[in-house]
């Protein structure tokens, strides 16, 4: 069975920045699989579009621009955020607002997002909200464990059960 519009993927693959020489940014291994539902929206369009027609038991090996992965960091993504955002009934926790943390944000529609603390100023925290891998090209290398028809109710909800 080949890799197409709705069928259930499983993979196990390494992520490094750059090109096959670069940083390991994640290694995901047979006893806990990557599984996602192919052409659901769920994954970047260009990811798909380089396993798309796989089989199972299929290596791969590719690299994203980072156009096709996150983008490029933006200076527009780095804000200056009242400190007293970080508080919970006027108190901020302890160790929470240290440069290098990654806060869990929400914002007035819901939508939620990480932010990286950049500064910590006396009124302020300047917070960076880019992806992590904004600005890199991503290689992936690989290989296909399993691929199946899914379900009909994976389709309806759009990911694997």
């Amino acid at each position: 069975m080949t890799i197409s519009n709705d069928k259930v993927v499983t993979l196990v693959y390494q992520l490094k920045v750059d090109d096959k020489n670069g940083d390991i940014v994640e290694t995901v291994e047979k006893d806990k699989p990557f599984v996602f539902l192919y052409g659901a929206g769920s994954m970047l369009p260009k990811f798909e579009e380089n396993l798309k027609e796989l089989k199972t038991g299929d290596n791969f090996e590719f690299t994203l621009q980072c156009e096709d992965a996150y983008g490029l960091a933006s200076e527009e993504a780095v804000m200056d955020l009242p400190k007293n955002t970080f508080e919970v009934e006027g108190e901020t926790e302890e160790g929470l607002l240290e440069e290098g943390n990654v806060i869990p944000m929400q914002n007035n529609e819901g939508q939620k997002f990480n932010g990286v603390i950049v500064e910590v100023k006396d009124d302020a925290v300047t917070m960076d909200f880019n992806h992590p891998l904004a600005g890199d090209n991503l290689y992936f290398s690989g290989n296909v464990i399993e691929v199946r028809e899914a379900t009909k109710e994976e389709i309806e909800h759009g990911h694997v059960h």
